[in-house]
């Protein structure tokens, strides 16, 4: 229901402000922009649907392997005594478990190719689950909110970035951005627990939390005592070799299980397929919405408003530039990677605004993106809490990216 009042408000919203623009402005350029990014929209979500055909394929038919073969299943009896604090709805033992474990690796990892697909599998498995079948379950909240959130462990997307615009240090942003993100994370993960009334406050949970923050001040601590290049070599070496590792991993557990597995791909892929086409109609409605709203100006308003505010009342101005970025990622990945490539080029890779954009990119997740593509892939409609929780997520993070700029560059 919340997103259809939002779907609705960035269209009515448009309309309004490019009505206004005509009327006054005498801007009459504005509702052919809007109308052209209804088809330019409408095409590149189909395009990201087509293009997430064949990953999704690849990697749903590696995981059906893995659930065939017992090593899902085995992963989340390991795991089961710390998720099932998390997600007390989900049976124990459930290989579920170990489908979102291996998401929440892939994304800290920066993964994306295989956070999505493992993403996608973990909603139709909690959509196997759900008693109400077109509302969203209190395991799928959680779930889509700490994916919202967006931990990363390694931003190499944002310092590549930085490296290309000619940023003296790109690296110089990687821990203000760990710690961003990881905020936005645990707001996520309490503000979802007050919702669903989740007691954390539990012992094993709380030595799982401690031992993750201390592996990631460790791992923290051993990059930056290496050069730009070698994290750069570092990261992306790590990545592949463990992407590829858990292919050939499946592949071996479906061996030792004495399965069919060229089989066990087949079926899983074809599963992708179609959840990829499925995922079309939802990723048309949020984008095209997304896009008629910045198309009529609405994204300018809003940031010049929040420089006048900041004015107002004696702060400075100077996050303003990087705003467009910390307003797009919720919607729209690729709009907030331009809008932070944007801030770069406009104020300079070392500037604070373009620090404070590669923050924003980094410390969250796109939250309307992930929330079309995942609750459209199991046919939710009725979102509950979902939209507040990853939004309140987001807000979160963007405060924090905002402290921390100031922190480190201000």
């Amino acid at each position: 229901m919340v997103l259809n009042y939002i779907w609705i408000a960035f269209f009515l919203l448009a309309f309004v402000i490019a009505l206004c623009k005509l009327v006054f402005l005498g801007d009459t350029t504005v509702f052919p922009e809007i109308m052209n990014s209804t088809f330019v929209q409408a095409k590149t979500a189909f395009e990201i649907s087509l293009g997430l055909t064949g990953v999704l394929s690849l990697w749903m038919g590696v995981m059906k392997i893995g659930e065939k073969g017992g090593l899902v299943a085995a992963l989340a009896k390991i795991l089961s005594p710390v998720l099932c604090r998390i997600f007390p709805d989900i049976p124990k033992g459930h290989p579920v478990m170990g489908t979102m474990f291996m998401n929440f690796s892939a994304n800290m990892l920066g993964l994306d190719n295989a956070a999505t697909p493992m993403g996608l599998k973990a909603m139709q498995e909690l959509q196997e689950i759900n008693d109400k079948k077109d509302t969203a379950s209190n395991p799928m909240i959680m779930f889509l909110v700490l994916n919202t959130s967006g931990l990363t462990l390694i931003p190499i997307t944002v310092l590549l970035y930085r490296a290309e615009l000619g940023a003296a240090n790109p690296t110089d942003v990687f821990i203000p951005i760990l710690l961003a993100t990881t905020v936005s994370t645990i707001v996520g993960l309490l503000i979802t627990s007050i919702y669903q009334r989740i007691n954390l406050f539990n012992r094993t949970l709380l030595l799982f939390l401690l031992s993750i923050s201390l592996l990631l001040a460790g791992g923290t601590w051993g990059m930056m005592q290496l050069s730009q290049v070698q994290i750069e070599m570092f990261s992306t070496s790590l990545a592949n070799i463990i992407l590829f590792s858990v292919i050939i991993l499946f592949i071996v557990a479906g061996i030792k299980s004495k399965i069919n597995v060229y089989e066990a791909f087949i079926e899983g892929a074809k599963d992708g397929f179609t959840t990829a086409v499925r995922i079309i109609p939802y990723l048309i409605a949020i984008l095209v919405a997304i896009g008629v709203f910045r198309a009529s100006g609405g994204m300018d308003i809003i940031m010049d408003g929040m420089a006048w505010c900041a004015n107002a009342v004696g702060v400075s101005d100077d996050f303003v530039g990087a705003l467009p970025t910390a307003i797009m990622k919720p919607l729209s990945g690729s709009g907030a990677r331009g809008m932070m490539i944007d801030a770069m080029k406009t104020y300079g890779a070392d500037s604070f605004a373009g620090r404070l954009a590669c923050l924003f990119q980094g410390a969250t997740d796109t939250t309307f993106y992930i929330l079309a593509v995942y609750f459209g892939s199991v046919g939710i409609r009725k979102t509950r809490h979902a939209v507040t929780c990853g939004l309140l997520a987001d807000f979160a993070g963007i405060l924090a990216a905002i402290f921390i700029a100031y922190m480190f560059f201000g």
